[in-house]
C-alpha cells in the first residue's frame, strides 16, 4: 500500500533510493505491458531501440500493421507511467533541495534520461523540509507581491493563456511541428501554472483546481478559433488529448504550492519548466518522421469482378452524406472519372474540397469469369483533408495541407463462391501530426469511413 502510495499520490516524498529502485521496477513493468498489448494485436513484439529512441517509425517497422484498439490501448496504458514518471521526478527534486518544477523535464525526449540520472545520483538534501504537510514560511518577494488570493489566480490564469498561445506560435508558425509539445507538454505547463497560483496563498479543493486548469485552455483554443488559426473541428479532436496532462498538471501544481519552502516560486524555476516546451518542439522536428502506414477496408459484392471493374476504375455521383461529421466538414468523395486506359492513365477522384490525380500504376482488369483484378495508382496531389468549422470563411489551417498526406492507393477484386467478390480497398498514408498514437485512431477512422462510402457505392452499382 505503501509502495502504491509513494507512486501514484503526492504526500509521500522521494528518496534517490525510492526514485532509482521505483524507476527500474517500472521500466520492467512498462516493457511487459507495452510488449504484451503489442503481441496480442500483432504477435509481435517491439525493439529495445524503440525505447531508447522514442521515434514512432522504429516501432511502426517492427510490428508492421497495428490495430487501431492497439492504439488506443497504448495511449491509455501509458497515462499512469506518466503521472508517476512526473510526480516522483517532481518529489525527488525537492527531495534534493532543487525546485520541484524541475521534475517536469521528465516529459522532455532525451533530455529526461540526464534528469533521470540526475535525480538518482543526487542525496537528499540535510535541509529539505519533509514534503507532505503545508510549510508555513515566508515566500519570496516576487510572490508576496501578488498579495491576494484572486490576484495570484489571475496571474496563474494569463500566464496559463500567455504559454498556449506563445507554444502554438512557435510549434506551429516556426517551426511547423504538431507534436507532443503542444498537445501534451504545454497543457501539462499550463495546468501547472494554474494549479500553483490558485492554491499559492491558501489551499484550495482539488476539484475546483483540476475544472480551473481548463479554462485557460479553453481561452486559448478560443483564440486560437478566433485569430483564424485552427478550427472548430480540429480543436474539438484536440480536446481530449489536452484535458488529461493540464488535469495533471494542476493536481501536482497544486501539491508544489504547498511546499513553498523549497524554491519552486522563483520566477526562474518556472521559466525553466517553461523553457522545456520550445526545446521538445525542436527534438521532434529532429527525431519524429511520420510512418507510411495501410489502412484496408473490404465489402462483398453480389457480382462477379468484370462486372465490379467498371465501377471500379470511374464512378458516378455519390449521394449527399448522411453522416454528421461529413457534413460538418470533414472531406467526402463524390465521384470518380478516368482519363484513358492502362498503366500511365490519370484517375480523378473528387471530393467535396477537390479532387485526388491518381496516375495509373497497376492495371490488371479480371480478363475472364473468376479471374481477380487489381487496379492501383500513386497519388500525386490532393485536396485539403477537411472544411474547418470557423467564424470566417475559407480558413486555411496550416496542418490541412502536408500532414495527413495519402501516397498511393489500390483496389483489388478477389472472386469469391457462387460469382460474388470481395472488393478490397487500401490506401497508404503518412501522418505528421503527433503524438501518432493517438492522431492515428482519428484518421484511421476517417479513411475507413471514406472508403467504406466509396465501396458502398461501387457495391450498389454492380449489383443493380
Amino acid at each position: 500500500m505503501r509502495l502504491f502510495q509513494r507512486w501514484f499520490g503526492l504526500s509521500l516524498r522521494v528518496s534517490r533510493k525510492h526514485y532509482l529502485l521505483s524507476g527500474l521496477a517500472l521500466m520492467g513493468l512498462k516493457l511487459v505491458v507495452d510488449n504484451s498489448i503489442a503481441y496480442a494485436a500483432t504477435g509481435k513484439v517491439w525493439p529495445l531501440i524503440a525505447y531508447i529512441l522514442p521515434v514512432w517509425q522504429f516501432k511502426a517497422k517492427a510490428l508492421g500493421p497495428m490495430p487501431e484498439w492497439m492504439l488506443v490501448a497504448m495511449a491509455l496504458a501509458a497515462l499512469p507511467f506518466l503521472w508517476v514518471g512526473i510526480s516522483m521526478s517532481v518529489r525527488r527534486a525537492a527531495d534534493a533541495g532543487l525546485s520541484p518544477f524541475i521534475g517536469f523535464a521528465f516529459v522532455v525526449p532525451i533530455f529526461n534520461y540526464a534528469l533521470m540520472l540526475m535525480l538518482a545520483a543526487l542525496p537528499t538534501k540535510a535541509d529539505a523540509p519533509a514534503w507532505g504537510a503545508p510549510i508555513d514560511r515566508p515566500m519570496p518577494a516576487s510572490v508576496r507581491a501578488l498579495d491576494s488570493g484572486a490576484k495570484a489566480t489571475l496571474f496563474g490564469l494569463l500566464a496559463a493563456v500567455l504559454v498556449g498561445l506563445a507554444m502554438v506560435s512557435v510549434s506551429i508558425f516556426s517551426m511547423a511541428v504538431y507534436g507532443a509539445a503542444m498537445f501534451f507538454g504545454t497543457p501539462l505547463v499550463m495546468g501547472a501554472t494554474t494549479g500553483f497560483f490558485y492554491n499559492l496563498h491558501q489551499e484550495q479543493k482539488l476539484g475546483r483546481t483540476i475544472v480551473l486548469s481548463f479554462v485557460p485552455v479553453m481561452v486559448a483554443g478560443g483564440a486560437i478559433l478566433l485569430f483564424a488559426v485552427e478550427g472548430l473541428l480540429c480543436l474539438m479532436m484536440a480536446a481530449p488529448i489536452a484535458a488529461v496532462p493540464a488535469a495533471f498538471g494542476a493536481i501536482i501544481g497544486r501539491a508544489i504550492a504547498r511546499q513553498r519552502a523549497v524554491g519552486m516560486a522563483r520566477s526562474t524555476s518556472m521559466m525553466l519548466m517553461i523553457g522545456m516546451l520550445p526545446v521538445t518542439a525542436a527534438l521532434e522536428a529532429r527525431i519524429a518522421e511520420p510512418t507510411l502506414r495501410e489502412v484496408i477496408t473490404s465489402i462483398e459484392i453480389d457480382a462477379p469482378p468484370e462486372k465490379v471493374w467498371p465501377n471500379v476504375i470511374g464512378f458516378t455521383e455519390l449521394p449527399p452524406p448522411p453522416e454528421l461529421y461529413f457534413r460538418l466538414g470533414i472531406a467526402y468523395p463524390m465521384r470518380a472519372r478516368i482519363e484513358g486506359q492502362g498503366v500511365g492513365a490519370v484517375r480523378h477522384c473528387e471530393f467535396s474540397t477537390g479532387p485526388f490525380v491518381e496516375p495509373i500504376t497497376r492495371w490488371e482488369p479480371p480478363s475472364a469469369p473468376g479471374r481477380a483484378g487489381r487496379l492501383a495508382f500513386d497519388v500525386t496531389a490532393q485536396p485539403p483533408s477537411m472544411t474547418e468549422l470557423s467564424p470566417y470563411k475559407n480558413i486555411k489551417a496550416a496542418h490541412l495541407e502536408g500532414y495527413m498526406v495519402s501516397r498511393r492507393g489500390e483496389f483489388r477484386l478477389v472472386p469469391l463462391a457462387d460469382g460474388r467478390t470481395r472488393l478490397e480497398g487500401s490506401t497508404w498514408y503518412t501522418l505528421s501530426i503527433f503524438p501518432e498514437a493517438y492522431w492515428t485512431v482519428w484518421g484511421e477512422g476517417l479513411l475507413h469511413a471514406i472508403h467504406g462510402r466509396v465501396l458502398a457505392h461501387i457495391k450498389n452499382l454492380s449489383e443493380q
